[in-house]
């Protein structure tokens, strides 16, 4: 079979391709046709557009991503795609669980006070604590942050990447809630998440960029969010109504920790950056050294599966 790598993708890897595979390395400047059995896409949406012009005939489009919104555009018409499930798992699962601790230890406020070298406005974490609690009389020692156990977190898109963060929460004994696209055992349909909302300490949004997705959480919701609560968005950026965001996070009412935003990257000057109450990273929770070696074994097992005849994984339908 003819397979078609980005050629950034270190040939030490291709010790996963089984044999009777045939690889060509697609880089960045392209001349001539391409007639593939399998396009690996690259992890740019420029560069995989750039590349498209040139593949005349292909079978299978595999994503190195578990989104592929970015680039449902370039997969010819009757080609096959593949999204890369469970290969991002392990990182993004961890970024979300780094997170949650990060923001309920209120870490990003006493980064700012060591970068000013002052601890002096320590005392700010107990009005942080006692605004995210609503009714708890000041204490002493006063509280200086928040704890994990006991609280209880909602996944709004229960895939892979759901049951990988379930594992990491369990040591810290939370009471889980799951909303996946059809109810089954233990998961609550998409139509169950405004029910479920109020209950929650901690949503966290990891459902697939569609139509039906798009500004899905929206000022509505995030009102509906218990007064407090933390809102992790490790999905895409326009799930999230950015807008209402901002005006929810400037009114106290919740905090919120993004890996992805709306528009992105983020512009300099945007109201997101001085938020209160919100920690930013530039989508990066799925990029770890260990990445490219799941998608070589992803790769080589679906190559294996092509040349067997078997059913592909992870075929995409309905836009995930």
């Amino acid at each position: 079979m003819h397979l078609g790598l980005p050629e950034e993708i270190d040939p030490s890897l291709f010790r996963y391709l089984p044999k009777g595979v045939d690889v060509t390395r697609i880089g960045k400047e392209l001349s001539g046709e391409l007639h593939l059995d399998m396009w690996v896409l690259p992890l740019n949406p420029k560069q995989a557009a750039a590349a498209r012009a040139h593949i005349k005939s292909v079978h299978v489009v595999q994503s190195q991503y578990a989104g592929v919104d970015a680039f449902l555009s370039v997969v010819p018409e009757g080609a096959t795609l593949c999204d890369a499930q469970g290969v991002h798992d392990i990182p993004v699962a961890e970024w979300i669980l780094s997170v949650v601790l990060a923001s309920l230890k209120y870490i990003p406020f006493y980064l700012r006070m060591q970068d000013a070298g002052d601890w002096r406005q320590r005392i700010g974490a107990q009005k942080l604590y006692l605004n995210a609690h609503p009714g708890v009389q000041p204490m002493l020692p006063p509280a200086l942050e928040d704890e994990l156990t006991g609280k209880t977190v909602l996944i709004v898109g229960y895939g892979s990447i759901g049951r990988a963060t379930e594992e990491r929460l369990k040591p810290f004994d939370v009471k889980m809630l799951r909303i996946g696209r059809r109810r089954r055992e233990g998961v609550e349909p998409e139509d169950r998440l405004d029910d479920l909302l109020p209950q929650a300490d901690i949503v966290i949004l990891l459902v697939p960029l569609t139509d039906q997705t798009r500004g899905f959480f929206n000022g509505k919701r995030l009102a509906a969010m218990k007064h407090g609560a933390l809102l992790v968005n490790a999905a895409r950026g326009p799930v999230l109504d950015t807008e209402a965001l901002v005006e929810a996070l400037r009114a106290g009412r919740i905090h919120a920790a993004v890996d992805v935003t709306d528009p992105e990257p983020l512009p300099v000057g945007h109201p997101l950056w001085s938020a209160p109450n919100v920690l930013i990273t530039p989508h990066i929770a799925g990029s770890s050294p260990g990445m490219m070696d799941r998608v070589m074994r992803l790769i080589g097992d679906q190559c294996r599966r092509y040349l067997a005849g078997e059913p592909l994984a992870h075929v995409v339908t309905e836009g995930y």
